[in-house]
């Protein structure tokens, strides 16, 4: 029987209880119809956002609440982002999935206190660097007694405000982690190219994820949002909620 991929999909931040519960309820009904096991995601926090001013989430306390709460209700997997050492003991106590943020990935500290966790370990690839040279991020975490790793590509910078991605990562690092996953949405965005935000091209989501599938890739990786271009963080590369669907269902044919 063919294995179905590591499925990824939540609003980038946690903006209020009603977006993450109409995002999880929808995940629900496709793990249902399709029998998938999508992991629910979002952050409790942005903490590189490109300004100042921009909104960041509910911080710490609150935020996993209120992700506990939607494992509780809707009985999803949970993935979220760690940025601190000391975040990721309480972070590994609610969620089945830490995430080590792609400008992060090399910080020792943070990936020795994820894999103490135990639990599974997403190591996002930064943007200056090969997917080769995510075998030493890999390493750190194995060595500190945690084999659960995955990896995610999420594209490599071209010149100012702009991303390419080189498919050939995915191959690459899969020599060292059997889950190699494609971050669909932020691997479409446009850094700091919209004024004081990110921008993107969520057009190019669905094209991004049947190209990785082509290359091999384990799972995808999709941020989601009700209503995109009101979403407080990364809206123009989020798909709409309602397209989740049909793009999952094309990666399981």
């Amino acid at each position: 029987m063919k294995k179905n991929p590591v499925i990824i999909a939540g609003p980038c931040v946690i903006e209020s209880m009603e977006c993450l519960e109409e995002v999880a309820a929808t995940i629900v009904d496709i793990n249902k119809k399709y029998g998938v096991d999508i992991i629910f995601k979002s952050s409790f926090d942005k903490a590189n956002r490109t300004s100042l001013r921009s909104f960041r989430g509910p911080g710490l306390e609150k935020g996993l609440q209120m992700l506990s709460d939607i494992k509780t209700k809707y009985g999803l997997r949970l993935l979220t982002d760690i940025h601190e050492s000391a975040q990721a003991e309480v972070v590994g106590s609610v969620v089945d999935v830490i995430q080590i943020p792609a400008f992060l990935c090399r910080q020792t500290d943070l990936l020795i206190a994820a894999a103490h966790t135990g639990k599974i370990v997403n190591i996002k690839k930064a943007q200056f660097l090969s997917g080769l040279d995510m075998e030493y991020p890999v390493q750190k975490v194995r060595e500190s007694g945690n084999d659960q790793v995955w990896l995610t590509e999420r594209g490599n910078m071209y010149g100012y405000n702009n991303l390419v991605v080189d498919f050939r990562n995915i191959a690459d690092m899969k020599r060292f982690a059997p889950t190699v996953v494609m971050d669909c949405t932020h691997s479409v965005q446009r850094p700091g190219a919209a004024g004081g935000k990110t921008g993107g091209n969520r057009e190019f989501v669905p094209a991004m994820a049947l190209a990785a599938k082509a290359f091999g890739a384990t799972g995808y990786f999709f941020e989601v949002h009700p209503n995109p271009d009101q979403a407080q963080s990364d809206g123009a590369n989020m798909l709409y909620l309602n397209q989740l669907e049909p793009v999952v269902a094309s990666l399981l044919d």
